[in-house]
């Protein structure tokens, strides 16, 4: 059979993404990144205060990994990842009509693994190693200081540092403030 040209590289290794991306979000096998998490959509019921996040006390919710798909991405060098964002019930609501701002019980959850070729197929590029589960909730009242918004970026299931959360706000803020601080858009 024929190789593909150069064009069709670029579609194939782009559909691949993306299909790679929605399977992440269909087939929960990396349960272990988060150190396993129970069913429930809401915030995580048996977390301990070692779990939350600091300054703003998130946590991982149950269950996130049934969460539908918003959209996946590429993230380039340096980071060179690939990356799911799911949203809860509320979180696709929103996205469906269009709600800006997020209402209050918006939570979405973005997973991230190192971006590696495909020892099968060449040109697709599928999930390596895990690097972050990152988590967004809206509560207007709880984070008013911040937009309305909380913020949680775990590795291994663990929060990450004080001084790593203090860059979220600001970075969002910065970026897509007009967007209600919410960088990524529904895939159609």
């Amino acid at each position: 059979m024929p190789r593909p040209s150069p064009p069709a590289f670029k579609w194939i290794a782009a559909a691949t993404v993306v299909a790679v991306a929605a399977l992440a979000a269909i087939v929960p096998f990396a349960v272990a990144i988060v150190g396993g998490v129970g069913s429930t959509m809401a915030q995580a019921t048996d977390a301990t205060p070692e779990d939350a996040s600091p300054i703003y006390g998130v946590t991982i919710p149950n269950g996130y990994r049934q969460w539908p798909l918003i959209a996946p991405a590429q993230e380039a060098d340096p980071l060179n990842e690939l990356r799911a964002v799911l949203g809860n019930s509320v979180a696709i609501n929103a996205y469906r009509d269009g709600t800006l701002p997020f209402p209050d019980g918006t939570i979405l959850a973005k997973l991230a693994w190192k971006h590696v070729p495909s020892p099968e197929f060449e040109p697709a590029s599928i999930p390596g190693a895990a690097t972050t589960v990152q988590i967004m909730v809206k509560d207007s009242k709880k984070y008013a200081a911040t937009g309305g918004w909380g913020f949680g970026r775990f590795i291994n299931g663990k929060p990450v540092d004080e001084a790593q959360h203090k860059t979220c706000f600001a970075c969002h803020e910065a970026n897509v403030k007009g967007h209600d601080l919410v960088f990524t858009r529904y895939a159609p």
